[in-house]
């Protein structure tokens, strides 16, 4: 549907219209920084809203590192209230760490933001990655950083906090300087984070060097995974199997990808294994020799034709799998794998030896519980299975 009248405006209008719902009684979260990306997808947002009839929050985290950070919400807020829409504050309180900061403030913020998310019954949340930001990761990848290009459409890469919650970044195919322009053009101010500037880190230090002109070598496409989630099928123990066909046939990008999220998910953890253990196991999956292998709290188990992908039951022994404690009616996530509503208040944890979740009855002996497992449906998502934002 024709929604936007500008070039800019179409151009980002057209990425809302393939990833979300026409109809759709679920809010849209927009991440608002104040800075001017985010309050060019806000304007060019608030206006696809109207026209699609879809509801927008707004949503802002301080994170409490800049003294004018509080003054920084304000304008945020004041940026939704001229909109006319709800905005929420959140902060990332507590102690910040000496090293590594960048990256704790950026899993921080996904966290709080997809919480905020999952309270307001959004599943999307609208960032303002541009196409700077991926010429910008580039830079950082070909001097050491593990920086991934920010993609159009993700899961949300906090978890379990992100569980069902997708990122839309519709305007990774715009520069910045063209944002910049059309929000001048409209007389909009923005606010400019010193932190930008700060070469400290590498982030400003690859803005500064995209401002120069220098870009990254372009990038030989990779294959989707997505043929190979959507090749998988789930087993009882709450992980998957697939055929090691399909696996030999992938691309070796397609491949890496697939076996990372595979162990991520089957284990239930927030971050994927190093790249050099993940290649050497894709290695031996396209063999085929029976082998059993455990990566990043996953185990896998593979005879001549399928590999089945598990949570290793070792953990237990190394401190993995721990209890879960619920009160009733509360839902919480055990072990990154399984959903539960607890119907009484109770203790979740696996049986001696096993990765199923239970609870241990007064007179020792072990209960099975209604779960709901997460791993099938986190690996689709993060393959690229699921295209659209969810019903």
């Amino acid at each position: 549907m024709a929604l936007v009248v500008s070039g800019l405006e179409c151009a980002v209008g057209e990425g809302l219209d393939r990833r979300l719902l026409d109809d759709s009684p679920h809010p849209i979260a927009v991440a608002l920084s104040g800075g001017g990306d985010s309050l060019a997808l806000l304007l060019i947002a608030a206006k696809w809203a109207q026209l699609a009839g879809r509801r927008l929050i707004v949503l802002t985290v301080d994170h409490q590192l800049r003294p004018l950070s509080a003054d920084w919400t304000r304008t945020c807020a004041s940026s939704a209230e001229r909109l006319g829409l709800p905005f929420r504050a959140l902060a990332w309180t507590g102690d910040k760490p000496v090293t590594g900061l960048p990256a704790a403030a950026r899993l921080a913020r996904h966290a709080l933001l997809a919480e905020a998310a999952r309270e307001a019954g959004a599943r999307v949340i609208l960032m303002g990655h541009t196409a700077d930001d991926a010429l910008e990761a580039g830079l950082m990848r070909a001097s050491g950083s593990s920086t991934r290009d920010p993609q159009e459409w993700t899961p949300s890469p906090s978890w379990p906090e992100g569980r069902g919650i997708f990122v839309l970044r519709p305007m990774l195919g715009v520069r910045r300087a063209e944002l910049r322009k059309w929000l001048q053009a409209r007389g909009e101010c923005w606010i400019n984070d010193p932190a930008n500037d700060d070469e400290t880190y590498a982030r400003p230090r690859a803005r500064a060097m995209v401002a120069r002109g220098v870009l990254p070598a372009a990038a030989t496409p990779g294959a989707s995974a997505r043929a190979l989630a959507l090749a998988i099928r789930a087993n009882a123990g709450g992980g998957f199997e697939v055929d090691r066909s399909a696996l030999r046939n992938a691309s070796p990008d397609a491949l890496r990808r697939f076996v990372s999220a595979a162990c991520v998910c089957a284990a239930g953890a927030r971050r994927p294994p190093a790249r050099s253990r993940v290649e050497g196991l894709a290695e031996r999956l396209t063999g085929i020799a029976p082998f059993i292998a455990t990566l990043a709290g996953s185990r896998i188990e593979a005879d001549t034709d399928h590999a089945c992908f598990l949570r290793e039951a070792g953990e237990v022994s190394r401190g993995g799998l721990a209890p879960l404690r619920l009160l009733t009616d509360v839902t919480g996530v055990w072990d990154g794998r399984f959903e539960i509503t607890a119907d009484r208040a109770m203790e979740v944890r696996a049986r001696a030896g096993a990765t199923m979740p239970g609870i241990i009855r007064d007179d020792g002996s072990f209960e099975a519980i209604a779960a709901k497992p997460l791993a099938y449906d986190r690996l689709l998502a993060a393959c690229g299975a699921i295209e659209r934002e969810p019903a």
